[in-house]
């Protein structure tokens, strides 16, 4: 009987520090070396749903980022948000918008069919028809959306017809929605209309795969899986297995990567971060003890409300909050355990970083709490 082949032992740590020099965490990456359309396209787009995410993001992570750039961004229609990985809101390039959706499309269809009940004698390509010639005219909020398709399809279950056009379609939301600083309702539009070029042809997954460890590496086809919303990627991975780096964790889980790719000695220090609510870095592996120590994997929500988290030593150590005035804005950090003086001093000092970027006040106010269990 043929032995299993065994490979490299990659810990804890060492996953640890090799995904967070790939999400740009391990030092903030100098302007002059990464434009912002080159951040959000390597890190294979920001996590959207809300409207801040995306900018604290990149603060996080781009040395003089100014978010008034990724609004800008946003505004001359380079970037936009849609639906893609996980059936969520992400910030991407325009390009990205009109490949990796299409790649993800097998996902929304599956979503779907979460909701036939309510569509039944609904026919989704004209549906998909209805809801194109509608947002293209001009763009709708969901509720226009969702009452004009009601009177297409007057006997289906309102709900399950908005969810069918947002996975039927490329939706992007229009600005101002996303601009920094700006507010405005949420209002869609398909990706090629707003672009004005057409969506690419359903790719081969296997260009996505590399973009994935080269963001989110050392990782493993459930890892991807868990990332993309996809299913059935083994087979991508088998014909890339010629030219990737193969090694294990520490349970032996098979674990694929980019021969090239940095991967830190474990002992390389991981100064502190400030992230926003659902960053990637969180969300991206089936096993996510990489980041998330398994005691605190459930203490980053309550209910529908997500909070914003910070790491320290690399690992998630707790949640923040900002509140702003015209005058002061105060950042409220409370840690899930006990933090030494040293680290302390290390938050406030980026957390003094993060506010020059992210706040016009003045005066900057940074307080320290606890979590309640």
């Amino acid at each position: 009987m043929a032995s299993k082949t065994t490979y490299p032992v990659l810990g804890n740590r060492a996953l640890n520090r090799a995904t967070l020099d790939r999400q740009l965490l391990l030092r903030r990456v100098p302007r002059s070396a990464l434009s912002v359309t080159g951040a959000v396209e390597h890190l294979v787009g920001l996590q959207a749903q809300n409207v801040k995410p995306p900018y604290y993001a990149l603060a996080a992570r781009l040395e003089g980022f100014d978010p008034e750039e990724l609004s800008a961004l946003m505004a001359s229609r380079e970037v936009a948000r849609l639906v893609t990985m996980r059936s969520t809101i992400h910030t991407h390039s325009a390009d990205d918008c009109l490949t990796l959706r299409p790649l993800v499309q097998a996902a929304r269809d599956r979503e779907l069919g979460q909701f036939r009940t309510g569509l039944v004698g609904v026919d989704l390509e004209r549906l998909g028809a209805v809801a194109r010639e509608l947002v293209e005219e001009r763009p709708r909020t969901m509720k226009e959306l969702r009452e004009a398709l009601l009177k297409e399809w007057p006997d289906a279950d309102p709900f399950s017809l908005s969810v069918a056009a947002r996975c039927v379609l490329p939706l992007v939301q229009v600005t101002p929605r996303g601009l920094w600083g700006r507010s405005g309702q949420v209002a869609l539009t398909t990706a090629e209309h707003w672009f004005g070029r057409p969506a690419q042809p359903v790719p081969a997954p296997d260009a996505t795969v590399l973009r994935y460890l080269a963001a989110f590496g050392p990782a493993s086809v459930k890892d991807m899986q868990k990332w993309s919303g996809l299913t059935r990627l083994r087979e991508a991975f088998e014909r890339l297995r010629p030219q990737l780096a193969v090694f294990q964790d520490e349970n032996g889980v098979e674990l694929f990567d980019i021969p090239g790719a940095p991967r830190p000695d474990a002992d390389t220090p991981a100064p502190p971060r400030f992230l926003p609510e659902f960053d990637n870095l969180l969300l991206s592996h089936a096993d996510r003890t990489r980041v998330v120590p398994k005691e605190y994997r459930l203490r980053t929500w309550k209910g529908n409300m997500a909070y914003c988290t910070f790491l320290v030593d690399g690992y998630l150590a707790g949640i923040w909050r900002l509140t702003e005035s015209d005058a002061t804005a105060t950042m409220t950090v409370q840690a899930f355990g006990t933090l030494t003086r040293a680290q302390r001093e290390a938050l406030v000092e980026e957390g003094d970083r993060m506010l020059t970027v992210l706040s016009s006040a003045g005066a900057h106010d940074i307080r320290f709490g606890t979590v309640s269990e």
